[in-house]
């Protein structure tokens, strides 16, 4: 056989049997979701439950995460500690196999925990094996233990350095950044936004984040501590915060149905939008699942028996819908399963069928008594709900005329729409343009091959404040609706997006670098998060990032995105450059907006993730609401990074 031949041959000795460890680091996304920053971070989440577990088995209430200055990070906890004695199967410490074997630990152990956190459940190890350094101290049995590790393997055999009579783990670790080549730098405010969370979702325990990186006025390091003695009573209050509300009490409830442990906190505001957040095991389920049918179901059908006995609904015309009950309602449901099985595009949609019932029973069993202990409250409700169902009518309506193709435009399109000759979606790209001033310029930059411009006069409507048929009925989202060609409103959800006929992939949002297009850039963003929030979750939404200046001297000439990068190529040109600032896109000629902003090649798009769907929510009711206060202080908080990260 010759050579050839050889190489071709598939057998046996073509199989790779990676082990454990190797497969981690081969292939990393199937372990923690990807590589980039949402993975890095989601290490810190992996070792805090870990800790987290320890607290909901009772033996656990304090918890340190500390980001060093190296950006590496420390967490430590006053749990029981990790067992280090002899395991009979592997022959080494019980601590190096938690560290180095994949899928070991005590959480699959119904024994040690009858519920664990985390969404993946591949726990410490996969930690261990994506970071360069991993050092891991015991505190049990009276004595402190030890083990280092390097990309998972260990360096020494598990070791006693002193003796001690408290108990818990300490691990630091280093991300490996041949792995995260994109960043190995924590982002204080993420992992703040998530140990809050925590807090709420775990009353009683405390955490305390630090960030040895930076310093406050005092000269002290940056830290927070969380801890909340209501959970999700005072969960909801943080989240509804900016909100004006129609009933002044949460409405809540903590107790087991069926063996399944279930929290509930629920409040009702004078807006327009419902904001449901979901919660299996500490993990935000943003998909929903059962347990959010469940309360979908409890709450409705509980309602509306206490409206028809009440004789409210008499005098209404036509039908209320489940819909109608949500609209203006906050809510956090937290369940704890033993076995979750989860489905959905990102796993987090909770698929078991026994929680719906659960969740429904506790609901009703809630919300029957609150209602009537609470009558005025009951009454304020239920009027809330018949003007939902009216002005969900008036949507209905609007909604048709946002689906039916206007006999102005070409081809159901709207007229100002230019669109792209490429008809494979997965390769075309739309450019919503604030004004037509910037569109013109921007259609004679496009490629017209696959690049489609949709210009948008002045400011979009601001959705936070509007009623439903009043967002429908707005002439600039209607043609957004239209040229994406996406499709709204299932039987269960009025507001579902159907993304099947999506006419581009990538919807990027381009307006100038000042203050009014920040503004016009929010609120695109806050539409799409309350109405199109499904494709941001596709990942089809982007922010162009225009320069800011253009740095001139002699033939030369760069641009810069911001005063770092303009006086660096200042000094790069030995200084006394001319300097022209951008204050629009449409102080660019069609050459230099495709040089800078809309070529592939070198153009700086911001795809808009969701990192954590409940701050999120809570920080456009924050921009876009009524509540001028806490806007104020965020926006003086955050005013030096420009722009905002959702």
């Amino acid at each position: 056989m010759s050579e050839e031949a050889n190489k071709k041959q598939y057998s046996a000795d073509s199989i790779q049997a990676l082990e454990g460890m190797e497969h981690v680091r081969m292939r990393p996304s199937m372990y923690i979701g990807d590589v980039g920053v949402r993975g890095l971070h989601h290490l810190v989440y992996e070792v805090v439950d870990n800790s987290i577990d320890e607290a909901m088995a009772g033996y656990c209430d304090k918890i340190e995460v500390t980001i060093n200055e190296d950006n590496s990070i420390t967490t430590e906890d006053n749990g029981r500690g990790i067992p280090v004695d002899l395991h009979k199967k592997e022959g080494v410490s019980a601590l190096e196999v938690v560290m180095t074997k994949i899928g070991a630990g005590g959480k699959f152990d119904k024994d040690s925990y009858k519920v664990s956190g985390g969404l993946h459940g591949v726990g410490v190890s996969c930690v261990n094996a994506l970071s360069t350094r991993l050092k891991a101290t015991v505190y049990r049995d009276g004595k402190i233990w030890e083990q280092e590790y390097e990309r998972g393997k260990s360096l020494y055999p598990v070791k006693s350095v002193g003796e001690s009579k408290e108990t818990g783990t300490i691990v630091t670790f280093v991300p490996d950044d041949t792995i995260f080549t994109q960043t190995t730098e924590y982002n204080y405010d993420t992992l703040s936004n998530r140990m809050r969370e925590l807090a709420y979702l775990n009353k009683g325990i405390t955490i305390k984040l630090t960030d040895k990186r930076n310093k406050d006025e005092k000269g002290e390091f940056i830290s927070e501590t969380f801890h909340s003695e209501e959970g999700l009573k005072e969960f909801i209050k943080f989240l509804d915060g900016n909100r004006e509300p129609l009933i002044q009490n949460v409405v809540s409830m903590e107790g087991e149905k069926n063996g399944i442990p279930v929290e509930v906190a629920m409040v009702y505001n004078t807006g327009y939008s419902e904001n449901l957040h979901s919660y299996v095991n500490n993990i935000n389920t943003h998909e929903g699942g059962t347990h959010l049918s469940g309360f979908r179901r409890g709450l409705t059908t509980t309602l509306k028996k206490y409206a028809d006995n009440s004789g409210m609904l008499d005098k209404l015309k036509f039908e209320i819908s489940g819909d109608d009950f949500r609209e203006g309602l906050t809510a956090i449901v937290s369940v704890k399963v033993a076995e979750p099985q989860f489905e959905g595009q990102t796993k987090t949609k909770l698929g078991n069928r026994e929680v719906t019932s659960a969740v429904s029973q506790a609901v009703s069993e809630m919300l029957t008594d609150y209602l009537e202990e609470n009558p005025d409250d009951a009454k304020q409700i239920v009027e809330k709900v018949k003007l939902a169902a009216q002005a969900r009518h008036a949507a209905a309506k609007a909604r048709e005329m946002v689906q039916r193709k206007n006999p102005m435009s070409v081809g159901g399109l709207p007229g100002k729409l230019s669109d792209c000759s490429e008809q494979d979606p997965t390769k075309c790209e739309v450019f919503l343009v604030e004004g037509d001033s910037a569109g013109g310029t921007a259609k004679q930059g496009r490629d017209r091959n696959f690049q489609a411009i949709l210009p948008l006069r002045g400011k979009i409507l601001n959705v936070e404040k509007a009623m439903q048929h009043k967002v429908f009925e707005n002439e600039e989202i209607k043609n957004i609706y239209t040229a994406l060609g996406v499709t709204i409103g299932t039987e269960e959800d009025s507001k579902a997006l159907n993304l099947e006929k999506l006419r581009y992939h990538k919807v990027v949002i381009m307006c100038d670098a000042d203050v009014d297009g920040s503004h016009i850039e929010t609120l695109i963003l806050t539409f799409f998060f309350r109405y199109m929030r499904e494709l941001i979750e596709g990942g089809h939404v982007y922010i162009a990032t225009p320069p800011l200046y253009l740095v001139k001297k002699g033939a030369k000439k760069r641009y810069a995105w911001n005063d770092k990068e303009r006086d660096a190529i200042n000094a790069e040109m030995g200084g006394g450059a001319g300097i022209q600032r951008y204050k629009g896109l449409g102080e660019m000629n069609a050459e230099q907006l495709w040089d800078t902003t809309m070529n592939p090649d070198f153009r700086k798009l911001r795809q808009v993730q969701i990192d954590n769907a409940t701050e999120s929510d809570r920080i456009f009711s924050m921009l876009m609401g009524d509540e001028v206060p806490p806007r104020r202080e965020f926006i003086e908080k955050n005013a030096v990074y420009a722009n905002i990260d959702v």
